[in-house]
């Protein structure tokens, strides 16, 4: 197998692909044909498949030219919610901060963005930031993110861009949503002076309306329900990982449920608790 150097392209074109190599390999030819809508020149198509796929490490070519998904593309998150064109995109998003307010001057340490949709994840976006000011010890020890490990990473406003790119036009998600959108609409606003568009989705309210029968509901108690692993809790990337998952039980527990899309999840009766 090889890999080759990615370059920035849709990442919808990678979702198509992927769910087309969920049903089995293809030649180079074939998704060039199927995928990209190419169907001139042999090379230019499978030179503009390389430059989609290439160092992706969802997807894994051979030497004859067929294409297939590798362990991690192969890992389905959960049951895809939708399906085909037009299935909501998620941002699922964590945050990890100096404190519980940025308008009291606290500020993120670090932040990911894990993009899904029919159940697969689509990109996968980390970064430590500098939050300008000191780390309280409290958090240091709740986090594992000392001042030391941020004193070299980028300011947010050098990070706001793609975090921006990521979360425009999808469903921002995330586990006690408000925290996490409070945050980044504060820095994002103050970076960039532009906010994301779309909904909003937080997977805590989610689970008090799909499942008012647990007592706790916080990521700990979830991903237990779920028979869920969090590897690196209580940093960015690990606890966003875990909500995505989290995330696509509860869309399939809304399925069962009679619930089939994002309208009527929202005008679904709250329990209230944690």
């Amino acid at each position: 197998m090889r890999t080759l150097p990615s370059v920035s392209l849709p990442i919808g074109l990678r979702s198509q692909a992927a769910r087309y190599l969920a049903a089995g390999s293809r030649h180079t030819l074939e998704l060039a044909r199927d995928v990209l809508r190419l169907s001139g020149n042999p090379a230019a198509a499978s030179a503009a498949v390389f430059s989609l796929l290439g160092g992706d490490p969802r997807f894994q070519v051979d030497r004859e030219g067929r294409w297939s998904l590798s362990e991690v593309g192969a890992e389905e998150l959960g049951p895809a919610w939708g399906g085909g064109p037009g299935s909501p995109v998620f941002a699922v998003v964590d945050v990890e901060t100096t404190g519980g307010s940025p308008h009291r001057g606290h500020r993120i340490t670090e932040v990911a963005v894990v993009t899904v949709s029919d159940g697969l994840v689509l990109d996968e976006f980390q970064t430590l930031v500098n939050p300008g000011r000191p780390i309280p010890p409290r958090i240091q020890e709740l986090t594992g993110i000392t001042p030391e490990m941020v004193a070299g990473a980028p300011f947010f406003e050098d990070v706001a861009g793609p975090v921006l790119e990521r979360l425009e036009g999808r469903v921002f998600v995330a586990h006690n949503a408000s925290f996490d959108w409070r945050f980044l609409s504060y820095q994002l606003g103050d970076a960039l002076g532009e906010l994301p568009t779309g909904p909003r989705l937080c997977t805590l309210r989610l689970a008090r309306r799909l499942l008012p029968q647990l007592p706790r509901r916080n990521l700990d108690a979830l991903a237990q329900h779920f028979r869920l692993e969090i590897p690196g809790r209580h940093r960015a990337l690990g606890d966003a990982r875990v909500t995505a998952k989290i995330l696509l039980h509860l869309l399939e527990e809304a399925r069962a449920q009679g619930v089939e899309d994002l309208p009527a999840l929202w005008g679904m009766p709250e329990e209230e608790g944690r």
